[in-house]
């Protein structure tokens, strides 16, 4: 027997389906991965933003004797009292500035062949990455009390892998405020380019990323800060991106507005403070770019200011490479290639 009224019917709701189906597909792939066009690629370089900070050199003070080695990170602690630096050197490379430049303290001989990334967490204590590995050491992340006692240590002394309990160059690291350790592990080249995620203990949770260059890829994870919203910042360095992920991993946005990130921070404003260090000398892949620090909002993605590199030419890496700021808004720059620590005052 035949229906033909109920024939009709399926054919209008299959009509509608394939109509409901085209219209939402983009809508709900758009929302998935959360892309804004306008700051995945903007449509120029954006270098010609004022300038609000005046420089001060030597602000950090050596003891008699020692020079600067090469500083890739920076960090002020939660309080606001000390400013925290990893620097390149034999001696001591851990170091704790006061608020008047004057060092504070110094640790970690012999146990570094590269110290990158630097974080302090709300109870003070110093978390560092170890990101090459030679002679036994290397590829680790410690976490240190301000006084320079080792609390935990994550990944194997001179292994490279990327199983749960290993890293490959991590570059950097951070702590969320409910204890969950964050590493950037990778460094370009044949290493990792993933983010590994682990409890406050130090238990592997997750890892996710992949090398590539679509969302949620990861080439060189440079840097990491947070928001108040809880939400993971990248620096995305190979890339030229700040992506942003959720805690769990999901892939939020992209932002290129800030140009080549080796450094990010964001204060408890959520100001963001982005270092580029390598556009049009190391970086062959972002040509127009200057280097320096871009200033913004976390809000809207808003660049505001610029601090640009005064170096005009380099083949090197040049400008900050590390970026911290302190509850007053001054801005610290640690430079791997002229070996300094830099700070920038409000004009």
């Amino acid at each position: 027997m035949r229906h033909p009224a109920r024939v009709e019917y399926l054919l209008g709701l299959a009509v509608l389906a394939l109509i409901a189906t085209s219209v939402l597909t983009p809508v709900l792939r758009s929302h998935a991965q959360g892309i804004n066009q306008a700051t995945a690629q903007p449509a120029a370089p954006i270098n010609s933003l004022p300038n609000p900070y005046r420089s001060v050199e030597n602000w950090a003070r050596m003891p008699d004797g020692r020079t600067w080695g090469s500083s890739a990170g920076v960090y002020v602690d939660p309080a606001g009292t000390s400013v925290w630096v990893a620097v390149g050197s034999d001696l001591p490379p851990i170091l704790r500035f006061d608020m008047s430049g004057r060092l504070l303290k110094a640790f970690g001989a012999g146990m570094f062949v590269f110290p990158h990334g630097i974080f302090v967490d709300q109870e003070g204590n110093v978390w560092v990455t170890e990101a090459q590995g030679k002679d036994g050491k290397g590829h680790q992340v410690f976490k240190f009390s301000p006084e320079g006692k080792v609390l935990l240590t994550l990944g194997k002394a001179g292994v490279a892998g990327n199983g749960p309990d290993e890293f490959n160059a991590p570059s950097a690291v951070l702590v969320a405020p409910n204890g969950d350790i964050f590493v950037g592990d990778g460094h370009g080249g044949d290493t990792n380019a993933r983010i590994v995620k682990f409890n406050k203990d130090g238990k592997f949770i997750k890892t996710w990323g992949k090398k590539g260059a679509a969302p949620g890829d990861i080439d060189i994870p440079h840097t990491l800060a947070m928001d108040s919203r809880g939400r993971l910042f990248l620096g995305d360095r190979q890339n030229n991106r700040i992506q942003i992920f959720d805690q769990n991993g999901a892939f939020l946005d992209q932002w290129s507005q800030f140009s080549r990130p080796s450094g990010v921070f964001i204060d408890k404003n959520d100001t963001i403070y982005v270092a580029d260090s390598e556009s049009e000398s190391v970086s062959k892949n972002h040509d127009g770019w200057k280097r320096g620090i871009r200033i913004g909002r976390v809000s809207d993605g808003v660049v505001t200011g610029f601090i640009p590199d005064p170096v005009e030419k380099a083949t090197g890496s040049s400008a900050a490479e590390g970026v911290a700021a302190d509850p007053a808004g001054n801005i610290y720059g640690a430079e791997v290639g002229p070996k300094r620590l830099m700070k920038y005052v409000k004009k």
